[in-house]
């Protein structure tokens, strides 16, 4: 059974930082490309940033502007998403994502075409 747990979500104030986590279990990671996407009340699920198997090739939305960084463990099957300098439109249930796109540097960001997906983690940035 695949499961993708996210944490470390949680209230913090704009500017802060937050690390969030996406423990994997159940596939091949290396076979699989990362994603985290995002969903606010009333919008829908957008695309944020995602990494390739190996962690060599990464792409992101325009509205990150440098402040957000994605990384994977394949040692730990656990992909990351570092995030500096949060606003209030950052608040949002922030979801990981599977795509399996295994040996290639390519990347979506279609969340059509991800496998997998976490329950999410809440993140609320407060002014």
């Amino acid at each position: 059974q695949v499961q993708l747990v996210e944490s470390g979500g949680g209230l913090v104030q704009a500017g802060d930082s937050l690390r969030l986590s996406c423990a994997t279990s159940g596939l091949t990671f290396t076979n699989y490309a990362m994603g985290w996407f995002r969903q606010a009340p009333g919008k829908e699920r957008e695309f944020v940033a995602v990494v390739n198997w190996s962690g060599s090739n990464t792409d992101y939305a325009r509205f990150v502007e440098d402040r957000f960084i994605i990384s994977r463990d394949n040692t730990k099957n656990t992909v990351y998403l570092d995030m500096n300098n949060l606003n209030l439109e950052d608040t949002a249930v922030y979801y990981c994502a599977a795509d399996l796109k295994p040996g290639t540097y390519l990347t979506s960001t279609n969340r059509h075409e991800y496998e997998y997906w976490g329950q999410g983690t809440q993140v609320t940035v407060s002014s």
